[in-house]
């Protein structure tokens, strides 16, 4: 929605925080999906990249739990990093059923990249705010996010 639009909206709209989100997640997605692009990746990598640093070797199953992908966009996901260097896969030798996936060295500096071009996609959707209230604003939607999921079961 441009200013235009947004100004014009009707102030129930303006009022409901669920509205509200859905209108910075837009905006927001579409500025994270040209970072994202910028650096030659997709959510889907910048994802699995930071499961695999943070966690460690991980079968494809795991990672799709980790990362609440689905299995089949897992398999993808995988093969384009793997052919981009960023990723192994290996038969794990105690299941040779599952697949180990471990992040290299490339995959480790692509993930710097996208942390850079992320951040400056964070900065331009909240520049309004300070570095405390984004904290703020972050530890509040970071409990909505664990109420919903709760919700969810």
């Amino acid at each position: 929605m441009d200013a235009k639009a947004l100004s014009q909206a009707p102030a129930r709209l303006h009022a409901l925080p669920s509205w509200q989100i859905t209108q910075i997640a837009t905006h927001a997605g579409r500025l994270v999906s040209e970072a994202l692009g910028a650096v030659d990746s997709r959510r889907y990598h910048f994802a699995l990249l930071a499961a695999l640093e943070e966690f460690g070797p991980l079968s494809q199953a795991e990672l799709g739990r980790r990362c609440g992908i689905d299995r089949s966009y897992i398999v993808e996901a995988v093969n384009e990093l793997e052919a981009s260097g960023q990723v192994v896969r290996a038969t794990d030798p105690a299941d040779r059923r599952r697949n180990t996936i471990t992040v290299t060295e490339g995959g480790v500096a692509q993930l710097r990249r996208i942390d850079t071009a992320l951040a400056e996609a964070q900065d331009a959707v909240f520049a309004p705010l300070s570095a405390a209230e984004r904290d703020r604003l972050a530890a509040l939607l970071g409990r909505v996010l664990e109420h919903c999921a709760e919700l969810r079961g």
